[in-house]
């Protein structure tokens, strides 16, 4: 074992401040880490993990403060720069480019060239070995990352870092989008790279998993540190209580839900590639979950149900509608569909929070910018959505408050059946606490909600009913009073159905 915690830190940030316009982003914040540590950075979203990082990554500038590393003085003009230093760091929202393969985007900007050629055969035996320390030896570096699910997209952006024999590595949301079996073997990935004395800042909203894996932790509120500390010495309790500065009671609530008439069926359905078989019936005033591994075929269902996937065979019925239909037309009949992937598929980010929300149903078929903004402002305060007004450009908002806008238009279109996929990835705890109040509140009121998530606590704590898709096949559906995380991953993996 190497030796740790030396008495200088690997990277020290001193006095940082960043504004954007009149926000103040960061506000003389101090961050350091030693040699040999897994420190978590912890805070809702907005509260200036991701900038604090994009300063020490060199994708942005600060307007005061210093850095150094090893105790040199360290400012990088940009993000290769910060690379070619030694830092290196996977965005939440990956950035890779798509038609270019997975060699070519381990070693972008970092590529070996003799005579002013690529050296292919050396590019394919790094990134080779990159994938294999993540034990993923089966993915192709020859594959173009467009061909790729998200979850082995992830595992390539985290390859990249690996490539650059960094000695700070910073990971924002790394197991957002990964399998519990694949973010095991990224923990103990970052074990060995701790033994080698790199410095790892982890930034996670699972707040069970940063006490699985975390040495220290640090939490940011409202662009300021309020607290530091050793994981072992704080509860969950203590850590949630830092990061939104209240109690958070009820964190999964459940009011009284009367089951209503059945609104969809699914009877054997089945799409061009997945689902392989599909059959459940959710009723008004429910919350059915859907659990299963990335990967089963749990959003390629929900797409097919909303008519973005062909559908192969089997019977489908919502509300008096037979058969499949077009996404404008289940828009039309009162089913909305919450995309996993929000930044490609559900927000326009260079569009304003008023536009993202209403352009699908605008007042009375009419643009009149002054109604929209008091449509958009009701919304804003009913959901508790933290936005500088309906004119702020979406791309500018956190994750946690694109994903409440991405809801409120489901509610503004007042459809009656949800499907959501992953509604709460990548958002903060406060923000989860919001969007489980809102999916409770519309249960109650009559609405049918159909959930998938990869978060098994979740489920558990909000749904009525759980069915487990494995490899394609949708289970039977099962009261969640007998349902328990450890029997709900049996059964996602095929080694037994729930009793």
């Amino acid at each position: 074992m190497a030796e740790i915690t030396p008495p200088n830190p690997r990277f020290q940030m001193r006095n940082i401040n960043k504004c954007f316009g009149a926000t103040v982003a960061l506000a003389d914040v101090d961050f350091a880490v030693p040699a040999g540590e897994i420190h978590a950075l912890i805070g809702e979203n907005g509260a200036g993990k991701s900038t604090l990082m994009k300063i020490l990554s060199g994708a942005l500038k600060p307007d005061a403060g210093t850095m150094a590393i090893d105790g040199s003085d360290y400012e990088p003009t940009d993000p290769l720069h910060a690379r070619k230093q030694g830092v290196a760091m996977i965005y939440q929202e990956l950035s890779l480019a798509p038609h270019l393969t997975v060699a070519e985007n381990i070693l972008l900007g970092m590529e070996k060239t003799r005579y002013g050629l690529l050296q292919k055969s050396e590019m394919l035996s790094r990134a080779h070995d990159a994938l294999a320390e993540l034990e993923h030896s089966e993915i192709d570096p020859n594959a173009r990352v467009d061909t790729l699910t998200i979850a082995t997209r992830q595992i390539v952006e985290i390859a990249r870092a690996l490539a650059v024999q960094c000695r700070v590595l910073v990971l924002d949301e790394p197991t957002s989008s990964l399998t519990r079996a694949d973010a095991e073997r990224l923990f103990r990935v970052m074990r060995r790279l701790k033994d080698r004395n790199l410095a790892i800042v982890y930034i996670s909203h699972f707040i069970e998993e940063i006490k699985q894996i975390a040495d220290r932790f640090t939490v940011l509120r409202d662009g300021q540190t309020v607290g530091s500390s050793s994981v072992s010495s704080a509860s969950i309790t203590d850590i949630v209580h830092l990061m939104v500065g209240r109690q958070i009671d009820n964190f999964f609530p459940r009011s009284d839900r009367a089951q209503g008439e059945p609104l969809l069926d699914l009877a054997e359905l089945s799409g061009e590639h997945l689902p392989l078989r599909a059959s459940l019936t959710l009723h008004r005033g429910e919350v059915f979950g859907i659990a299963g591994l990335v990967g089963a075929g749990r959003t390629e269902l929900l797409r097919s149900i909303y008519g973005l996937d062909t559908i192969r065979n089997g019977h489908i019925t919502f509300a008096v509608h037979k058969g499949p239909a077009k996404p404008a037309q289940r828009l039309t009949q009162g089913m909305g569909l919450l995309s996993e992937d929000r930044k490609e598929e559900g927000l326009a980010l260079s569009m304003t929070l008023a536009d993202n929300l209403a352009l699908s149903r605008l007042p009375n078929g009419l643009l009149f910018p002054n109604k929209l903004r008091t449509l958009a402002m009701r919304w804003i305060k009913h959901l508790n959505i933290r936005a500088s007004g309906p004119d702020q450009p979406m791309g500018d908002l956190s994750g946690g408050n694109q994903q409440k806008v991405a809801l409120a238009r489901l509610l503004h279109h007042d459809v009656d059946c949800l499907l959501l996929d992953e509604p709460t990835r990548g958002i903060d705890i406060a923000s989860k606490a919001d969007i489980y109040r809102l999916i409770d509140q519309l249960a109650t009121q009559g609405k049918a909600i159909l959930l998938v998530s990869s978060y098994l606590p979740e489920l558990l704590g909000i749904c009525d009913r759980i069915a487990v898709m494995c490899r394609g096949h949708l289970g039977p559906a099962h009261p969640v009073d007998q349902c328990t995380e450890h029997s709900l991953m049996l059964e996602a993996t095929g080694q037994e159905t729930v009793s």
